[in-house]
């Protein structure tokens, strides 16, 4: 069967992006994940009246994962090729633990510059185990390191499906496989609501017991991811469904966005009943509308080139590992000097000190990580054609 969507993964260093939807997509998605932790330190007024539902940029990114990742799998599969869990592996290892790496070593070795509370144990990061039993109210510093582990463990789960799946000729049950853990994530939420969240809700008045058993864990959080997957694998191995979004994606788009809406608004209350149970779900779907329309070809954004979300999204990984630290440190030094830290003036600065850094960990961390991957597959390819 022919892949007929190409070019699922982003470009190698130094190559142009040909879907630059996605980069629009990572840009908006690292922005609203700013926005909502911003209004967590020192800021304007006007941050909380447009931030309060930026902490499902992390569920965009979720379903970008789902995406991208299964959907170079895919790409393997329809070509016939055989999943090599060691690419996989080696891909994933050096584009993620670097940096990651690097920013667990900056807030141990610097306890002064963490944001709040105290530091998870190391093996928890170490070992992308910290969106298990996360208790805010003790642990606060680089919690959204969760949203991390919940992907490492996709990373880990993801290959080893398809590899069962192609190697026993079970593609078509793939399907059910998605549909029982989609709705299976209701049944679990609700029960996590009933015996962990309604027992204690008059006195979780910061939500720290619904973030530690309803937001961190993986079994709750699996729609976005499943979402990615699902169009991932629709538009691979079934070309008239992409041709009939393709046709249709503008209605698409649109539909994306009133679920998005609409979704913000059941989701109001951030740890509510709704959210739990309904909210993960829908946001799913609306972000997995928008995805599958800015992929296609006849979208307006597929092409549409923008010269603040490309490297915004270039940037999206470092700024999402540092931007705590980062504005922490940046609000101390600079209040030292008189600016106020709700004014518009610090946001700025710490916007500016934010990408800064972001540029930094880029070029002098992720660029030569990538370029040793590199480098290792090339040699992964040699080994496998000794003759080419």
């Amino acid at each position: 069967m022919n892949y007929p969507y190409p070019n699922f993964m982003p470009e190698p260093i130094g190559e142009k992006h040909k879907l630059l939807g996605l980069d629009h997509l990572r840009a908006f998605a690292i922005t609203f994940v700013l926005l909502f932790h911003y209004q967590f330190f020192g800021h304007p007024e006007w941050v909380k009246k447009i931030a309060g539902f930026g902490w499902s940029g992390v569920d965009l990114f979720f379903v970008l994962s789902g995406f991208l990742i299964s959907g170079q799998l895919f790409a393997t599969i329809a070509k016939g090729g055989k999943i090599s869990l060691s690419e996989f592996i080696t891909k994933r290892f050096f584009r993620i633990i670097p940096p990651f790496l690097v920013v667990v070593a900056v807030y141990a070795a610097w306890p002064s510059a963490r944001e709040w509370g105290y530091l998870s144990p190391l093996w928890r990061y170490l070992t992308f185990t910290l969106n298990f039993g996360l208790d805010l109210r003790k642990y606060g510093t680089f919690s959204h390191a969760w949203s991390l582990c919940v992907e490492e463990q996709f990373y880990l789960i993801l290959p080893l499906i398809f590899f069962l799946f192609n190697r026993f000729k079970m593609g078509k049950a793939a399907i059910y496989l998605l549909l029982v853990l989609f709705i299976g994530g209701f049944f679990i939420r609700l029960w996590s609501w009933n015996h962990f969240i309604e027992p204690v809700l008059s006195s979780d008045n910061y939500g720290a017991y619904w973030n530690e058993y309803i937001y961190y864990p993986t079994y709750n959080r699996l729609d976005c991811l499943l979402v990615g997957v699902s169009i991932a694998g629709l538009y691979t191995f079934y070309p008239r469904v992409k041709a009939f979004v393709n046709k249709y994606c503008n209605a698409v788009l649109f539909l994306g966005l009133i679920l998005l809406s609409v979704s913000g608004v059941i989701c109001k209350g951030y740890s509510t009943y709704d959210t739990t149970l309904w909210g993960f779900p829908l946001i799913a779907l609306s972000y997995g509308l928008i995805l599958a329309a800015v992929v296609c070809p006849a979208c307006p954004v597929y092409r549409l080139k923008s010269f603040v979300t490309a490297p915004i999204a270039t940037l999206s990984y470092s700024i999402y590992l540092s931007h705590k630290i980062v504005i922490h440190v940046t609000q101390n030094l600079l209040s030292g000097l008189g600016i106020d830290r709700n004014s518009n003036l610090m946001m700025l600065c710490c916007a500016v000190t934010v990408i800064g850094v972001a540029l930094i960990m880029r070029y002098v961390i992720e660029v030569p990580a990538l370029r040793l991957r590199n480098i290792i597959l090339s040699k992964f390819s040699i080994n496998r054609n000794p003759g080419s």
